[in-house]
């Protein structure tokens, strides 16, 4: 034992060109994209006066907020001049029902095809699995006809039942996929006790369903959040979201290009999906480490 031990410590004292090679590529990876990130932080600490020397990479000599209050409250996004707060608030309220449904949708879905298996239920969800291969592009015009007909566009609803209806392909993949993975001998001794179709899956299939459930939350919180094209589209004027706003805030120069408030802004917008993944990352790989990609 010790002569294997010995023969380890020797080996991983020896230069290893593989190793080295891997931590290089790791290393040179990391920079290329924290580098935009370190910029954009930096440079909104400054004022334009210290932006206009062309020091990229220099840390702020005198560090001010006064971009990031003027990113949140006071900047034009289009004719209106109130910051990107309102748009912040328009995202939590398109994301919030946007995740809640479509999880609990995905995840009915999911037990049924797995456990129930109505007749039908093979094509149900190949005809499911295909709306995840076409285009979101492709799909925009037949739904704002839809969505003008039923009287949803350009609302809150609407936005959201869009959002529901996108994300029902890989709601429903990523439950059914980790219900298939529990024994059916568990289902049916629910079924022997006398369990029916709501019980078991809310007191028993629910409660089992914690790492895949943070699975969805995080993609659909972060998919949502990141959308533009669907909430500039489908939101109307009073819902757009932080992202469109985003937009409007690069896109509206009058005079000056004011970047220091630019990327105040940018880096406001993406505060959500960072603080979602840094907070949840472990989660999350615990829940595809859990069967979220089996099947």
């Amino acid at each position: 034992m010790k002569t294997q031990a010995a023969r380890r410590a020797k080996a991983r004292g020896k230069f290893n060109p593989a190793r080295w090679g891997i931590y290089a590529f790791l290393v040179t990876a990391a920079l290329f994209f924290l580098a935009p990130l370190y910029i954009m932080l930096v440079t909104s600490f400054k004022t334009m006066e210290e932006i206009r020397l062309g020091q990229l990479f220099a840390l702020p000599m005198q560090a001010t907020l006064d971009p990031w209050r003027a990113a949140w409250s006071e900047v034009c996004t289009g004719v209106s001049c109130e910051g990107i707060s309102a748009g912040f608030w328009n995202s939590v309220a398109i994301v919030v029902p946007s995740t809640i449904l479509p999880v609990f949708i995905g995840a009915l879905n999911g037990y049924a095809l797995s456990f129930w298996r109505p007749r039908g239920a093979n094509l149900l969800f190949g005809i499911l699995m295909l709306g995840a291969f076409i285009p979101v592009q492709v799909m925009i015009y037949p739904l704002v006809k839809v969505m003008a007909t039923l009287g949803l566009y350009s609302s809150l609803p609407g936005i959201v039942f869009v959002h529901l209806i996108f994300s029902m392909p890989v709601m429903t993949l990523l439950f059914r996929n980790y219900y298939s993975a529990i024994p059916q001998e568990l289902f049916k001794a629910a079924r022997i006790d006398g369990g029916g179709f709501w019980r078991i899956f809310l007191q028993l299939m629910l409660p089992m369903s914690t790492p895949i459930i943070v699975v969805a939350a995080i993609m659909q919180v972060t998919g949502v959040w990141n959308d533009y094209i669907l909430g500039l589209v489908f939101a109307g004027r009073e819902h757009l979201p932080m992202t469109v706003q985003l937009n409007n805030v690069i896109n509206t120069t009058t005079g000056e290009r004011l970047y220091n408030v630019n990327m105040a802004a940018t880096i406001l917008t993406s505060m959500v999906p960072l603080l979602v993944y840094f907070v949840s990352g472990r989660w999350f790989v615990r829940g595809i480490a859990a069967g979220a990609v089996k099947g």
